[in-house]
């Protein structure tokens, strides 16, 4: 299969199962991109950059920020999860930043095992975000609580975790929070799931 085939084979599959996707400029590689949402329950949206070059594509999945702490716990949780996962595995970016990859070879590559491979990112990253955030920005979370019991604000988004967090321990609303906290500063449940689907690395548009 060349790599016309390739790009035809993901058009049509994205198109047939209503994924909705976007073109991106290779910036001269010998590749083409498709950019598309995965939507999911605990973290909204998966960001996924598939990259078509001349021997297959190339899977790449934003999942999770670098971790503010338990560096060490969160990456054995990745190594482990590793051994169950279907055509991608977890990895860093040289920030620290969380991703699947994966590669589907030319000649492997179909509608189905694109489904597959899809399928098993919006798994993983939807189903292990609310654990990589218990391992990895605990204290942020706490903080975050008690910020927003302090100003009055919703905890809709943070019920999740409700189990983390000490209520004997909480200010009472209205009543200023210890030291200096500025939410978006540190890093908390939205902000450690999000990254704009221009900024994947440059190399992932490598020929797979």
């Amino acid at each position: 299969m060349n790599q016309a085939e390739i790009v035809d084979v993901l058009e049509k599959t994205l198109t047939e199962r209503e994924i909705e996707f976007s073109r991106r400029d290779a910036a001269g590689a010998q590749a083409e991109h498709f950019v598309l949402e995965l939507p999911g329950e605990r973290k909204l949206k998966t960001t996924v950059l598939l990259t078509a070059g001349p021997h297959g594509v190339r899977v790449e999945a934003f999942v999770c920020r670098r971790p503010d702490e338990n560096h060490e716990t969160v990456y054995r949780y990745l190594l482990r999860r590793n051994r169950r996962l279907y055509g991608v595995a977890y990895t860093i970016d040289n920030t620290g930043d969380i991703y699947l990859v994966g590669r589907i070879s030319g000649d492997a590559l179909t509608p189905d095992e694109v489904d597959r491979v899809l399928g098993q990112v919006l798994e993983a990253a939807d189903g292990d975000f609310n654990t990589l955030l218990e391992l990895g920005f605990l204290t942020s979370i706490q903080r975050e609580w008690a910020w927003r019991v302090s100003r009055g604000e919703s905890l809709r988004n943070l019920l999740a975790f409700e189990h983390l967090i000490d209520k004997d321990a909480l200010p009472e609303p209205g009543e200023p929070l210890p030291g200096r906290y500025v939410p978006g500063e540190t890093t908390a449940v939205d902000a450690a799931g999000e990254r704009s689907s221009e900024s994947f690395d440059d190399d992932s548009s490598s020929d797979p």
